[in-house]
């Protein structure tokens, strides 16, 4: 090694990113492998470089002690003394033992596992600078085109762009500057793996955060997005100012803000709508362009029922459904829509005929025990009549029961289709 090698690791370190220390620490341990593979030692060695001048030495440690039982660690005291008046038991004796050829030798051995380290460390700091940037938006050109899967240029990496993460429709050029949303970034055998989207509705949110300064200044909040890739996405927004509108604030003068979003994501629709505490309001607004009547929040079953005019029927489902569809993602409320008219035709008293059929089908269970009840019986009066009872009285008191109880049951039948006429003309 010589200076020219140190001022190398210099401009690694300022190129690569990669600390002089670091690179040092790696040569030194490839160096101390180099030594004993190649001179056949088996000596506990340190390896010193001079940073300056990039002189290498080799020093064999060894400790003194009274006895010497391996050559190779230990050192009696009689030789240690012999060097130094000042060593004692216990100490320990570093002996150069650099060979004259060394820096040759251990150079070109110690070559390919420097670089290996040096490979490694840059993995490292390209792992660490990209780690910090998931769920942030990134910038790259794209590279290169492998089975259904877009490599990314990121400049010192590459980042991958899976069929999954790619807009539907959307076309990619070799060349092409686009922004991407760091989804993951994980280490692999073969170095940093950095997943990147352009479906992720964090990319239309980061987005928005470059082009609304009143997001940035923390004026206006996103607080929910809902996308479907290509197609539409909708998102609620918040301001913590009364006197900025946050809806305007995203358009922009002549909606400019947002069709510069627009224009980045294969011309996708964009609603945004104002979000609100009040879940009514919420999915009132969620469903825009939509006119909304009527809101009824079912809480308990988490579904929000909304009542539209007539003619904006077709307009709040959307076309298979995707606006109702986005507001309920949007929303976190499952979203049943019904038309004006609809709930006009309702009788007003709905509430009472479901009552009353609640009432019905009580009456009707009751009667399968009663029926029940009465066939018992009639088989007990089988049973009486068989054994020819002596006593007419009984006889006489089983027939009594027996026509009072198919009295009462013909009473029941009666009342009980009667309800079932007066609720059919109410339905």
């Amino acid at each position: 090694m010589n200076v020219e090698f140190i001022q190398a690791l210099d401009d690694i370190e300022k190129d690569k990113g990669i600390s002089k220390d670091v690179l040092l620490e790696a040569i030194e341990t490839a160096l101390v492998s180099a030594y004993k593979k190649d001179f056949g030692s088996k000596d506990n060695v340190r390896i010193e470089i001079s940073a300056e001048a990039g002189e290498v030495k080799v020093f064999s440690r060894k400790e003194v002690v009274e006895e010497v039982e391996n050559e190779n660690s230990e050192i009696s005291l009689t030789e240690a003394e012999n060097i130094d008046s000042k060593y004692e038991i216990g100490d320990i004796v570093e002996i150069e033992v650099t060979p004259a050829n060394f820096g040759r030798i251990a150079a070109q051995t110690a070559k390919q596992v420097v670089m290996q380290r040096i490979r490694e460390a840059e993995r490292d700091v390209i792992f660490d600078r990209y780690k910090e940037k998931e769920d942030e938006l990134i910038t790259g050109t794209i590279q290169r085109f492998h089975n259904d899967n877009i490599l990314i240029d990121m400049g010192k990496t590459e980042a991958l762009l899976p069929p999954s993460e790619q807009i539907a429709g959307e076309r990619y050029e070799i060349g092409e500057r686009i922004k991407l949303y760091v989804v993951e970034v994980s280490t692999t055998n073969k170095g940093p793996r950095i997943l990147v989207s352009r479906t992720h509705p964090g990319l239309l949110k980061r987005l928005f955060e470059i082009e609304v300064p009143e997001i940035f200044q923390g004026l206006v909040e996103i607080k929910a997005v809902a996308r479907e890739a290509g197609q539409r996405s909708k998102m609620a927004v918040s301001s913590s100012d009364n006197q900025v509108d946050p809806v305007g604030a995203c358009v922009g003068p002549k909606g400019m803000r947002v069709q510069a979003v627009v224009e980045q994501l294969n011309n996708e629709k964009i609603d945004i709508v104002k979000w609100d505490e009040d879940p009514e309001e919420f999915v009132a607004n969620a469903l825009n362009p939509a006119e909304v009547v009527n809101v009824k929040i079912n809480k308990s079953d988490k579904i929000a029922e909304v009542v539209v005019p007539d003619f904006q029927l077709s307009l709040a489902i959307g076309k298979e459904g995707q606006n109702a569809r986005l507001a309920a993602k949007l929303t976190g409320w499952k979203v049943d829509i019904k038309k004006e008219s609809e709930i006009e035709e309702e009788p007003e008293n709905i509430e009472e005929i479901k009552e009353s059929a609640s009432e019905l089908a009580e009456s009707l269970d009751q009667f399968d025990e009663n029926e029940a009840e009465l066939e018992s019986s009639n088989s007990a009066a089988e049973e009486v009549k068989e054994d020819d009872f002596e006593d007419e009285e009984k006889e006489k008191t089983v027939k009594k029961a027996n026509d009072n109880l198919i009295d009462n049951m013909t009473d029941d039948v009666e009342d009980l289709k009667n309800d079932a006429e007066e609720a059919e003309k109410l339905d």
